[in-house]
């Protein structure tokens, strides 16, 4: 901390500190040298004084004893007042035997027993005052809850996760609970206690637990599962399906890495598929995008929006979102300026359909950086409308590359499908075929010789995404609402599953790879979904997740396979080897890549066959230009 901006608070406690230190020296002299001896002494002592008040200062600076935050004194402000008092101890050490024995007094002024007794004063004053006011605003805390009708809170998980929660509510930052106890998965813990709290034990005595409280009148209104809460073997959906039978409030405290302040959340899906997350290189992302122009197509929808606050986060100077949805525009960019992160935030109507529009609008902005997640997704709807899934996913991705290129960006990145590999849907299909034209110009770009660094363009593949519009998530969440059913295609189906945020992330990463100083020859990325769920077994996780059990309280109905759906989900084709990069949760692609002639030749094609709505003829079109496509569509 600069001396410029310390504050009068600092001053205060420099002062407390500095009263400290002379009561120290005084006590300590006159225990020492009690009566005459101590009269005789007190006017070198008082000449000496002043000095080592001044040098006492500097060394509370140095340890940051005057910026220390009373109210959070921890055993690391604890260990740097027993440094700040042993260098002061020293000090008096050499000054008496060095400077004022040999030349002022004639013989030891302080001696070794007032100097041992100043550490042990020096130590009681400075740390007197501070754990005192950390036990006043504990207590302060403890009050106020009460006051407020803290809801009676059991913790479960281990006893590491709880002192995080545990110490979040006697500082203020989590409030309006009041823990009675917790309950451990880890023996060690049992018998024990954690600032107070009892573990009462393990996680199967829930309702032993719960119901012992509700005898003695003291009832438990709430459960807070900590992050080891929902390791595989505590079995968190039986907690979570107890928990809500006994009509409790189910909460849970989100990953401790990040070091935020503790806060409570909701249980969401996502904290029962147990698939533990990629470690994400923050700063590199970072170090990316800090400063850049973004252009985000699709920027309201699920993965769209997700970009736009990442990138804002992550200190993009400026941000175009592009969106034909009013409502989607409007929300988003209320979401992104309330971020306050100082960043441009601009938004517009467009669809990406309208080449002009998209040209017109990337030119004025010129972006560094253009994510494309604007299309059309819902795999039933697309085997119905051909031709629409055609114009957005096919033609508004040539729009938006061709626009991204004029306009002098550094890299389009475009959000694609598991379901482009070998495709079966027409989703998969029209993907395809965009990321065969990105990849198509990315070659082009590559082989043009030229000074200037040449702007990539990247498709990023991953499966579903957890709670994205018109996912099995809300879908399956309305149905439990409503009473059930809970409609599954097949009880085989098997699909990878990550969160909005983990995909976007890693979509920011393979960007930061493919813009690389040496350039990799990749321009195909997948995203590392993990281990495949089945859908049934999903459906039997949310429903638990509601306190209900999967076949008694909720059925589940199967309704057989849409058009265009497959079993199972693949994430590399036959015919294309997958290249490790040396990024996690990251692989590249090397698929087949057409010539660009041939492309443009297959989407003049496609052009005159949508304007005469010759279904036959775009099919025979896209079937030439993806060979493996084997569509069930009619």
């Amino acid at each position: 901390m600069r001396l410029s901006s310390l504050t009068l608070r600092n001053v205060l406690i420099a002062a407390h500190d500095a009263l400290a230190t002379t009561l120290a020296v005084l006590a300590s002299f006159y225990l020492r040298f009690e009566g005459d001896l101590f009269t005789e002494r007190l006017p070198l002592l008082l000449r000496i004084l002043p000095y080592f008040i001044a040098l006492s200062l500097v060394v509370f600076y140095v340890f940051r004893l005057t910026t220390m935050k009373w109210r959070f004194i921890s055993l690391p402000d604890a260990l740097n007042i027993l440094r700040a008092a042993t260098v002061l101890t020293v000090a008096l050490l050499v000054l008496d035997y060095i400077f004022v024995a040999p030349n002022v007094k004639g013989t030891f002024f302080l001696g070794k027993i007032t100097i041992v007794l100043y550490w042990f004063l020096e130590v009681f004053f400075l740390s007197a005052s501070r754990f005192a006011y950390r036990y006043f605003r504990y207590t302060r805390v403890r009050r106020h809850a009460r006051a407020e009708d803290a809801s009676p809170t059991l913790l479960i998980g281990r006893a590491a996760d709880a002192e995080i929660l545990l110490r979040g509510i006697e500082s203020g930052a989590v409030k309006r609970i009041w823990p009675v106890g917790l309950l451990s998965p880890s023996n060690a813990d049992q018998g024990q206690s954690i600032r107070n709290i009892p573990v009462l034990g393990g996680i199967d005595d829930i309702e032993d637990v719960i119901g012992d409280f509700a005898r003695r009148n003291k009832p438990i209104a709430r459960v807070v599962m900590t992050p080891s809460a929902f390791d595989p073997e505590a079995r968190p959906e039986a907690v979570l399906m107890r928990a809500r039978r006994l009509g409790l409030i189910v909460s849970r405290l989100p990953s401790l890495e990040s070091g935020d302040t503790p806060r409570l959340t909701t249980v969401a899906v996502q904290d029962l598929l147990l698939r533990p997350s990629e470690n994400i290189d923050y700063a590199r992302l970072e170090a990316f995008v800090k400063n850049k122009a973004v252009i985000v197509t699709g920027g309201g929808g699920s993965i769209g929006s997700e970009i736009c606050d990442r990138v804002v986060t992550f200190g993009a100077a400026r941000v175009l979102v592009i969106e034909n949805s009013e409502p989607a525009l409007y929300a988003v960019t209320e979401a992104l300026a309330a971020h306050e992160t100082g960043a441009v935030i601009e938004g517009r109507i467009a669809d990406i359909r309208d080449r002009e529009r998209i040209l017109r609008l990337m030119s004025e902005f010129k972006p560094d950086i253009v994510f494309h997640a604007a299309a059309l997704k819902h795999v039933p709807i697309l085997e119905r409308d051909w031709s629409e899934g055609v114009k957005t996913n096919i033609f508004g991705t040539v729009n938006v590359a061709d626009a991204a290129l004029a306009a002098g960006a550094e890299a389009m990145v475009m959000i694609s499908t598991d379901k482009a590999i070998e495709p079966v849907s027409m989703l998969g299909l029209t993907k395809r075929f965009a990321e065969m034209y990105c990849q198509a110009l990315d070659h082009d770009l590559t082989s043009q010789q030229s000074s200037k660094p040449r702007m990539r363009l990247i498709s990023v593949r991953f499966g579903n995404v957890l709670a994205s519009n018109g996912s099995v998530v809300p879908k399956f969440k309305a149905q439990i609402e409503a009473g059930g059913p809970v409609t599954v295609t097949h009880p085989d189906m098997v699909r990878y599953f990550m969160t909005i945020r983990e995909a976007c992330d890693l979509v920011i990463t393979a960007a930061t790879h493919a813009l690389a100083p040496r350039r990799p020859d990749v321009s195909v990325y997948v995203l590392n979904m993990g281990q495949p769920v089945k859908i049934v077994e999903l459906a039997e996780r949310m429903i638990r997740l509601s306190g209900l059990q999967p076949g008694y309280d909720i059925e589940i109905v199967f309704t057989g396979m849409r058009p265009g759906e497959r079993l199972n989900e693949i994430l590399f084709a036959t015919e294309e080897p997958s290249v490790e990069i040396g990024v996690a949760g990251i692989m590249a692609a090397k698929p087949n890549e057409p010539p660009m002639q041939a492309l443009r030749k297959w989407i003049a094609a496609l052009e005159q066959a949508i304007s005469r709505d010759d279904r036959a003829t775009i099919k025979t079109i896209l079937k030439d230009a993806v060979p493996e496509f084997g569509s069930t569509a009619a």
